[in-house]
């Protein structure tokens, strides 16, 4: 018989033995000839004389309860993994979010424990589940403009977040997610040949670099893919045994930052001679990669006295929503429109959309929204539809829109700004006043009104720096008329897969990026939304992150429930068993001792409207310091 190698022994889990040891037992007190689970099948009886119990290192790493051995010898001086750390560190990479696994301890060890200042840039944020880790990453995206890392567990906790994954991707959010990868060894129902197939639909870039240095360049080379437009996520697959290895005198490579295109000199000049010697120009500004592009947007709109049209209060990173020139102004007959990323009559500089990604798709799944559409036909003039993006050109439209500015063109746009500036005013004045008794409404109603709920939080934060970082559409957007979205982050917007369970942990996120900026976070948190992930409120709790969390508690998926009362009324079946499959009932969730449960203060449910506004003092006055709260509110539908 040939000798065979340690790693060639069959084997099984711990699981598999003591599931084989109580087969065995049962069947010695079975009468003779009774047929036992373990006997059925031909091979069955071949197969146990081949398994054999695992060794008493491998039922320790199982359990849990592995001890360093008295003396040890160090496996690698200069780890594999410690290089990976300083790769992401370089990169300012601020934040690692995990639910732990087998495959990456290596990566995690180092994270932990490398360096002078160990856990920081990146510090292991620690994850309840790995959707929950994807909507973590995703949530400080649309904040920050600039990627974390999500690290999961092989095809199995890719499987888990491969939601989370999808809706970053139609959410056009950088962010990288790294997979860790049994080796051939251990656990095979965590690993397969192409574990990044699972999610590449809806991804931008995957990578499996099969050595130290390359798993260095592929580290580089997502940061790269995932802020170069269109942003995405990215994914690195990562094998566990990769980061133990000796590195050596292995040095870092050098990081080039991407080659972002921009518009031609020929398509500047097109763009500035309009806006230059338009007698009322029109900015109409959507949604850019970095707060950079923001601040270069309010240079070239003070620059010539453009009104702009903005998208802040439907997401993150658009112009600032009470800024002077932000509205109709005094006359909306515009002479030159100019889009950025967002439409323009006269010109539209927009960036290359996902479904530029049309090599990714190998199976032909053709996601709804994603799916490559007849192409438009597209302007010859390099004027119109320019498919560049519009943020890394700002700066060479402001420059040569300076140089076509005379001083008697720069006094028209002083006088043109201050008319505007005029109108705006008036405009935002009639606007908000008209919001407010609209929304008089049911204010002293229990269930509690919502527009109650946004109007009183925003007399308590509005003199902070706060983001909204919850979908709002199920709670009716009373943000949009009532608060002023003047930062990059001041709104992260909806669902862009229209999935729940993204808002807690994109919430939590967001405040992992407000934790070190002096900002807190609010989360106007559904119901349904909160259950399918409600982990997320510890790591909240562990990693102390500003976040107030507010439930609209309907006890419903009320949209659903709406549904089907439509459709049992049509049918001529009444309505009073609609709420079966589409409420929380029997027994109600009390949401705030699931939250006092994972460590989170909190208070309710309140169903008294004239107790909410101390409640919400009492929530922004911890978030202030530093510890996230949640208050239970019984609310109207919507």
């Amino acid at each position: 018989m040939d000798k065979k190698s340690k790693d060639d022994q069959p084997q099984i889990s711990r699981r598999e033995f003591l599931g084989t040891g109580a087969a065995a037992g049962a069947a010695s007190v079975l009468p003779a000839g009774a047929a036992t689970g373990a006997e059925k099948g031909p091979s069955s009886s071949s197969t146990q004389a081949k398994l054999r119990p695992p060794s008493p290192l491998a039922m320790a790493r199982e359990v849990g309860n592995v001890e360093p051995p008295a003396s040890v010898k160090r496996t690698a001086v200069r780890p594999g993994s410690d290089l990976m750390v300083q790769v992401l560190r370089d990169l300012n990479i601020e934040y690692v979010i995990s639910n732990a696994g087998s495959s990456f301890e290596g990566l995690q060890e180092s994270i932990v424990n490398y360096g002078d200042n160990p856990n920081v840039t990146p510090e292991f944020i620690t994850a309840l589940h790995e959707e929950s880790a994807v909507d973590m990453a995703h949530g400080y995206a649309r904040s920050e403009g600039k990627p974390v890392c999500a690290l999961i567990q092989g095809t199995i906790g890719l499987q888990h977040a491969s939601m989370a994954i999808y809706q970053a991707f139609l959410g056009r959010a950088p962010l990288i997610v790294l997979v860790g990868r049994e080796d051939k060894h251990f656990l095979q129902q965590h690993t397969a040949d192409d574990v990044a197939a699972i999610v590449r639909p809806f991804t931008k870039w995957d990578s499996h670099p099969k050595t130290i240095s390359e798993t260095l360049d592929a580290l580089q080379e997502a940061y790269r893919q995932a802020i170069t437009p269109p942003c995405a996520p990215v994914i690195v697959i990562m094998d566990g045994h990769i980061g133990k290895e000796e590195a050596g005198d292995l040095q870092l490579p050098v990081y080039y930052p991407p080659k972002i295109p921009t518009l031609t000199q020929g398509q500047v000049d097109i763009v500035a001679e309009g806006l230059a010697n338009s007698e009322n120009p029109r900015i109409n500004v959507g949604r850019f990669r970095t707060p950079e592009g923001i601040q270069d947007a309010i240079t070239l709109a003070e620059l010539i006295g453009a009104t702009v049209d903005t998208r802040s209060t439907s997401g993150p990173m658009s112009f600032p929503q009470t800024h002077h020139l932000t509205g109709p102004g005094n006359n909306q007959d515009n002479d030159f429109e100019l889009g950025l990323e967002a439409p323009g009559a006269q010109a539209s500089i927009i960036g290359p959309h996902l479904r530029t990604l049309d090599d990714r798709d190998l199976v032909g799944i053709n996601f709804g929204n994603i799916r490559p559409p007849v192409r438009p036909v597209r302007d010859t003039s390099g004027a119109n539809d320019m498919i560049f993006d519009a943020q890394a050109s700002l700066p060479l439209i402001i420059a040569a829109t300076k140089k076509k500015l005379d001083a008697r063109a720069r006094s028209i746009v002083t006088k043109r700004t201050e008319r505007h500036r005029k109108a705006n005013r008036k405009a935002r004045v009639e606007s908000l006043s008209k919001a407010v008794e609209e929304r008089r409404a049911g204010w002293e109603g229990s269930p509690v009104s919502l527009a109650r709920i946004y109007a009183e939080l925003w007399s308590l934060i509005k003199d902070k720096d706060w983001c909204l970082a919850s979908p709002t559409v199920f709670s009716s957007r009373h943000h949009v008329a009532l608060w002023d979205h003047d930062r990059p982050y001041s709104y992260l917007g909806v669902y862009p897969a229209a999935a729940l369970g993204y808002g807690l942990g994109a919430s939590a996120g967001a405040a992992l990026a407000a934790k070190a900026r002096e900002r807190i976070v609010i989360n106007i948190q559904g119901d349904g939304d909160f259950n399918y992930a409600p982990g997320a409120i510890w790591t909240a709790a562990h990693h102390k992150l500003p976040m107030l969390t507010i439930m609209h508690n309907n006890r419903a998926y009320h949209m659903e429930l709406m549904y089907l009362q439509y459709m049992a009324g049509v049918r001529g079946r009444g309505t009073d068993r609609a709420h079966i499959g589409t409420t929380f009932r029997d027994p109600y969730i009390s949401y705030a001792k699931i939250a006092e449960g994972y460590g989170v203060k909190s208070e309710g449910p309140i169903s008294d409207p004239n107790k909410l506004y101390a409640a919400l003092s009492r929530g922004v006055e911890a978030v202030t310091s530093g510890e996230p709260y949640l208050i239970d509110v019984l609310t109207q539908p919507r």
